[in-house]
């Protein structure tokens, strides 16, 4: 049979990345994963391998399908430092806990599989269905906004320990790195963006403290995938413990971003923000609506950056500026 292997991103073309050469190779991975996982793996066969995400110096992902008795894909998440072990075994834990195929609330995490250190890789089932992104602005976006409110929330209340933290002062902090490097791009911008994280400033230090809890910390529609009823959380590589507030207010910001950039009105799935912020609120009570409205502002200010690393994104950095300055001007923050 003949496996092909699609690496489109030339890994191998690195010197840096050949501990990766065996993960590409067809008769090496059906030999490893036959030692490793002979039971998953069982009355089924490698039919592809493809390298579907690659960020330079830092991590890449890798798809192994299998067809026979049932096909299916695994996900092989390789960070080029060292296995980054922490992510596999809190999302194996979580797997174990309440976060499976089968849990009662239909949130879950995709099942963790295992490691392979010398790969420096470890492995998760793939989960079929569709990213947030694409569903939100479908007719039930409302109902699963409301869903990921409570998807948010239920990871927030998990006992999983981590020796992470992420406070008001982090997210500060890389704003204060990130935003003067726009202003050396555009230095007629320089003034404005110089306000606006006076802004950022007074606004961080006006929050209350909260006790910190688990929380995803990267927490926008593409880190969900929906396979009917079932939700799934992804990538809780950055898990640490902060402001469950955080999650929220990321999560809106990109949903206004994305509004934005590709609705061409970034109030144009404003009812999908509107029900993911009240229904949180409502598990979690009405002090976390003002925090909610900061992390979102602070979000969208980190935005103004990133557009500005993005090709594709680029023209809409001073509409960014524009709605941050807007904000300031009428929400109530």
């Amino acid at each position: 049979m003949n496996i092909q292997v699609n690496d489109s991103f030339k890994l191998l073309s690195d010197p840096n990345l050949s501990f990766l050469k065996d993960a590409l190779s067809p008769n090496k991975v059906e030999s490893i994963f036959n030692n490793y996982f002979p039971e998953l793996i069982k009355n089924n066969t490698l039919s592809s391998i493809k390298v579907v995400r690659y960020k330079a110096k830092k991590r890449c992902l890798i798809e192994y399908q299998f067809k026979g008795e049932k096909e299916f894909s695994l996900l092989g998440k390789v960070r080029f430092k060292g296995t980054d072990t922490k992510s596999y075994y809190l999302q194996k834990y979580l797997w174990q806990n309440g976060f499976d195929d089968y849990s009662l609330d239909t949130v879950s995490v995709p099942q963790p599989i295992g490691v392979i250190p010398q790969w420096k890789m470890w492995l998760q089932r793939k989960v079929p269905g569709y990213t947030t992104t694409l569903l939100l602005g479908k007719p039930d976006g409302v109902t699963i906004a409301e869903k990921i409110a409570y998807a948010a929330y239920k990871l927030h209340q998990f006992p999983a320990k981590t020796d992470r933290y992420h406070t008001i002062d982090n997210e500060l902090h890389i704003l204060y790195e990130k935003l003067p490097l726009v202003s050396e791009l555009y230095p007629h911008l320089k003034h404005r963006i110089r306000e606006i994280l006076k802004e950022c400033d007074r606004l961080g230090k006006s929050l209350s403290y909260i006790p910190s809890l688990g929380i995803h910390r990267d927490f926008y529609a593409d880190q969900i995938i929906i396979n009917h009823s079932r939700l799934y959380l992804l990538d809780l590589d950055l898990y640490c413990y902060g402001d469950p507030s955080l999650d929220i207010g990321n999560f809106i910001a990109h949903i206004t971003e994305y509004s934005l950039r590709v609705l061409g009105d970034f109030q144009a799935l404003k009812d999908r923000e509107i029900a993911l912020q009240e229904a949180f609120i409502q598990l979690t009570g009405e002090e976390s609506r003002k925090s909610i409205m900061i992390y979102k502002f602070l979000t969208l200010v980190r935005h103004i950056y990133i557009s500005t690393q993005i090709k594709e994104r680029n023209a809409y950095t001073e509409d960014l500026i524009r709605l941050c300055e807007s904000y300031l001007e009428t929400e109530m923050i």
